[in-house]
């Protein structure tokens, strides 16, 4: 399997054997669509993080639940994506939204990478035609039981839990979009922003090697991360991977689904900081 992060040097030597993905998408509101008719990577294909990437939201299943199986295969053969296809996504902030795309991927067998620092290291003409590729196969496989967490994992303090929002959303200073604000009691706040540079690139293995076990995260730790909807947490899992400290798994309801469970406590402030 490919490496979960590549730099641009790696595409251009396998450009003809790397189908690119751009998997912009903005919390904003603003169109990733549009984005990428304004200007894409030479011959990548554009992937809806609403339609594609995600099942129907809910109060009870967070924002952005994984898809069926089913339907995700469907979109990715209309996409002109194989089984065998080698993929590389992209967005134009760090790769934390692409990283959703890629996770789903490579959890499921599949070679899909993330371009390292997205969008900004490409210094060529951007293209504004959509290639059309044909349809693929692409063969349904069910999201392995072992790379995902449920809101159980999420609270048990068993775990290491790590929360990939920004720190103010994890103190519970601002949260535009979720019923309560704050985190998952006992969880550790690591930003997924903060796995990259200045220049929107990943920090070396051994910055984020550093970064994972400020926070607990040692080899052989139980780790699930979340988000505020299961998107930006794939980018940790990712780093996770990069440094050689396994796979961890992904908490896809978040706090999109935890914030709705009235039920469940509420933790405020920065008691465990990365």
């Amino acid at each position: 399997m490919v490496p979960p992060v590549v730099d641009i040097a790696w595409w251009r030597d396998r450009r003809d054997d790397v189908l690119l993905v751009d998997v912009r998408w903005y919390l904003d509101g603003r169109s990733g669509l549009d984005a990428y008719h304004q200007g894409h990577l030479p011959r990548a294909v554009f992937v809806d993080l609403e339609l594609c990437l995600s099942g129907d939201g809910s109060p009870g299943q967070g924002r952005h639940p994984l898809p069926d199986p089913g339907v995700f295969a469907q979109d990715m053969a209309r996409l002109g994506i194989a089984d065998d296809s080698t993929v590389l996504a992209y967005d134009d902030v760090g790769g934390v939204i692409a990283a959703r795309l890629v996770w789903m991927l490579r959890a499921t067998g599949h070679d899909a990478a993330l371009l390292d620092g997205g969008l900004s290291v490409y210094d060529g003409s951007l293209e504004r035609v959509s290639p059309s590729f044909p349809p693929a196969v692409f063969t349904p496989r069910p999201w392995p039981r072992e790379r995902l967490a449920d809101i159980d994992d999420a609270a048990d303090p068993a775990n290491t839990v790590l929360d990939a929002r920004s720190r103010e959303r994890y103190r519970g200073e601002h949260d535009p979009v979720d019923p309560r604000s704050g985190h998952i009691p006992g969880a550790r706040s690591l930003p997924c922003r903060e796995n990259l540079d200045t220049d929107g690139r990943f920090l070396p293995v051994a910055q984020l090697h550093r970064r994972f076990h400020a926070v607990g995260v040692t080899d052989g730790a139980s780790v699930v991360s979340y988000c505020g909807s299961g998107v930006t947490a794939c980018h940790n899992l990712l780093a996770l991977e990069l440094v050689g400290l396994g796979h961890g798994r992904l908490y896809p309801g978040s706090w999109s689904q935890y914030s709705h469970a009235g039920e469940r406590p509420v933790e405020t402030g920065d008691p465990r900081v990365g």
